[in-house]
């Protein structure tokens, strides 16, 4: 799954043309390098997010197309 796409499934970023401006902007960092909106997100990557005041850094544990509100989080654990 595109990495937009995985940021506003998870709920992480609100939108996805936010994620995918957040992405071109070198906001967002997949393992240590910045990832475009295109990268392909796999189970085991660590995603940076560095937007605002609080920057976190989530690991993903489950790929899915689809989410519900009550579900979204369990689709990555926060590691700080």
């Amino acid at each position: 799954m595109r990495l937009d796409k995985y940021l506003k499934v998870t709920r992480l970023i609100k939108r996805r043309t936010i994620a995918n401006e957040a992405c071109d902007a070198g906001r967002i960092v997949v393992n240590g390098k910045i990832a475009r909106a295109s990268y392909d997100v796999k189970e085991g990557d660590l995603i940076e997010i560095n937007m605002g005041q609080n920057p976190l850094k989530v690991k993903v544990v489950k790929v899915s197309e689809y989410a519900t509100k009550e579900t979204a989080a369990d689709a990555y654990t926060v590691v700080e």
